[in-house]
């Protein structure tokens, strides 16, 4: 059994789950707890050295920095791998906005990063379902977002002839039905509650829907693509709020025959106001979105963006930065691919030479420049290569 699997998810200093990332009194989250608690493994160097040797490419950015800081048998994927045998990847995104915002982005870069790197199949799941349950929106509306946020996604660079989208309203069905059916009669409404936190007063489609997010960790899901293929593993990319449901889907699995999932987790790209929490799609002043233009990003940097330096630049001079919560540093941490530079800013700031303003220009430099760039990508892409990707067809040359 998963270690942590039936404790509930909330605890006095921060709330962790699917649905809630916070850290009470202004406090930042402690991500050593969360891997004591959830009874995941620390992502160490050896591992990351371990990824370079077997693709031959440079660690990206996020493993080198540690966003990606936590995993369930990412180990056991590069052992087999290192055999021979291959394994496929599966994300996803639960469509409640128009737009994605920068945090959004993270897991699917770093999942394309994984997909050039391994030359492997991806699926990523839209749970539009889970949306209309736990949000006030139509399945209509739920719909049109997942196709929306779909073009976020393929905008990210993915090889189409190795990646299969697909919306649970429009798949869910057949064989991938049959794998909800199997993994729900595997799990008690007393595990449901004791992993989840559910309610009385939690609707019976919430209650239910975790089988939905599970399915796609087993390859008999996928018919069309790895029919005859019931060996091959899954890698999950994620945030660690979705924890919860691979630990029970990792319970399961054996049970029905399948190997257990392996993840790799990441950290949360904070809100601009401090490390209490994640973006939120539900407040604009706390994200930035790939629909932002160069003007309303410098605005919401200077405006909102929390920083560690001191309240007059005398003293600032004398004390320099508090690195540990300046917001600037933390996403240029994110997005500035420059080791080099990096250091350079963390050091002259933090002693005082560089001033809050300085890097906050550098910072709207580097989101402006990300944003542009993923804007113009999203541009590209038409109705016709939503349909393409979601189409229910065979990836020939999935493993090429």
């Amino acid at each position: 059994m998963e270690k942590g699997e039936d404790k509930h998810e909330e605890e006095q200093d921060q709330v962790v789950n699917p649905w809630e990332v916070t850290a009470k009194d202004g406090g930042k989250i402690d991500y050593d707890k969360l891997i004591d608690k959830f009874g995941c493994q620390r992502l160490e160097e050896p591992l990351v050295d371990r990824v370079q040797r077997l693709t031959g490419r440079p660690p990206h950015v996020f493993l080198r920095r540690g966003v990606f800081f936590a995993h369930r048998d990412f180990d056991e994927i590069l052992n087999a791998y290192e055999k021979g045998k291959k394994f496929y990847l599966y994300t996803g995104r639960g469509p409640s906005s128009e737009a994605l915002h920068l945090g959004h982005l993270v897991p699917f870069m770093f999942t394309k990063y994984l997909q050039d790197a391994f030359k492997v199949p991806l699926v990523i799941q839209l749970t539009d379902d889970e949306k209309c349950m736990w949000k006030n929106l139509s399945v209509e509306e739920c719909q049109r977002l997942a196709r929306e946020n779909a073009k976020d996604i393929i905008a990210c660079g993915f090889d189409i002839t190795k990646t299969f989208i697909f919306s649970d309203f429009d798949y869910v069905g057949g064989s991938f039905y049959k794998n909800m059916v199997r993994i729900a009669k595997c799990v008690t409404y007393n595990k449901v509650v004791g992993i989840f936190g559910f309610s009385g007063e939690d609707h019976i489609g919430k209650v239910g829907f975790p089988p939905i997010q599970a399915a796609p960790s087993f390859p008999s899901s996928f018919p069309h693509l790895f029919s005859g293929k019931d060996d091959l593993r899954c890698l999950i990319p994620c945030a660690i709020d979705q924890d919860p449901y691979f630990r029970m889907t990792r319970d399961v699995a054996p049970r029905l025959g399948y190997h257990k999932p392996s993840l790799i987790e990441s950290s949360f790209f904070p809100a601009l106001q401090g490390e209490t929490g994640k973006m939120s799609a539900s407040d604009p002043n706390s994200a930035i979105y790939v629909t932002d233009s160069a003007k309303v990003i410098k605005n919401k940097i200077n405006k909102y963006a929390f920083s560690g330096g001191q309240d007059s630049v005398e003293k600032h001079r004398e004390l320099g930065a508090n690195l540990e919560v300046d917001i600037p540093v933390k996403y240029l941490s994110f997005f500035l691919e420059d080791d080099a530079e990096l250091e350079h800013i963390k050091t002259e700031y933090g002693a005082g030479r560089m001033l809050t303003g300085e890097v906050k220009k550098r910072l709207a430099d580097v989101l402006t420049e990300v944003v542009d760039r993923h804007r113009a990508a999203r541009a590209a892409v038409t109705e016709e290569m939503v349909d393409a990707f979601m189409a229910v067809r065979p990836l020939p040359n999935m493993f090429d």
